[in-house]
């Protein structure tokens, strides 16, 4: 399959795309911290990264020299099930080494605005990051950047309002600080996923096309969301 702006692996179904972006994740955080004295990784949310959690909260690594941070996150209270601070921090960062003062959280809680207002000096004093982790929905969203919903060029941290999936106030960094990376790393399973990948194909403007063509990225699929029937090669 063909992608315009990012390479493409497919793999044999989720838990070995989990594998796989673990694998890469990994390795990317060894040559950050050999190089540069820390890994500096942006954490995705929805469902297909807590597999990858699990997997990292199973390894050994040099944990000190991680930081964390969020790519987007839910105006909900810090305790919700949904924020996805608190399914990254159940799932893998509450098992590790990882000094909380290098765990990045949006206070989302806080509302949509004043919580991108204190996110966007967090963001601006991190950049450039080591690797982005992010997803990829069905309407071809990434982080919470919607389709139809401007993508601003100045800021990198926005505050969304009206997201089509509940809830509706998000907090999201923008394209110009998700392209700030030296890689982006996509995850997207399930065939759910087919009809965003097919405009993807057919150069739609999407939230995620814009991202992935603004950096060096790499889309982990599995088979269920690579269709044989527009084209897996």
């Amino acid at each position: 399959m063909i992608l315009p702006g990012t390479e493409v692996r497919i793999l044999d179904d989720k838990f070995a795309v989990a594998e796989a972006a673990a694998a890469i994740i990994l390795d990317r955080a060894r040559q950050a911290i050999t190089e540069r004295g820390r890994f500096k990784i942006v954490l995705a949310g929805g469902t297909t990264p807590i597999a990858i959690y699990h997997l990292l909260a199973g390894h050994d690594a040099d944990w000190a020299r991680w930081h964390i941070f969020h790519g987007d996150e839910r105006c909900l209270p810090v305790d919700h099930s949904e924020r996805n601070s608190l399914v990254a921090d159940q799932a893998w960062l509450d098992q590790v080494a990882i000094p909380r003062s290098q765990v990045h959280v949006i206070a989302a809680q806080l509302g949509a605005e004043p919580a991108a207002k204190a996110y966007q000096s967090v963001v601006e004093a991190a950049l450039p990051f080591d690797l982005v982790l992010l997803g990829m929905g069905e309407d071809g969203h990434t982080a919470s950047l919607f389709p139809n919903h401007e993508l601003p060029s100045g800021p990198l941290v926005v505050p969304v309002h009206d997201a089509p999936k509940p809830p509706p106030h998000r907090v999201s960094l923008t394209p110009k600080a998700l392209c700030c990376s030296s890689l982006i790393l996509f995850l997207i399973t399930g065939e759910s996923k087919r009809g965003a990948l097919r405009c993807w194909q057919q150069g739609e403007v999407l939230p995620v096309v814009v991202v992935a063509q603004g950096a060096q990225s790499l889309a982990l699929l599995d088979h269920d969301a690579a269709d044989v029937s527009f084209g897996r090669d």
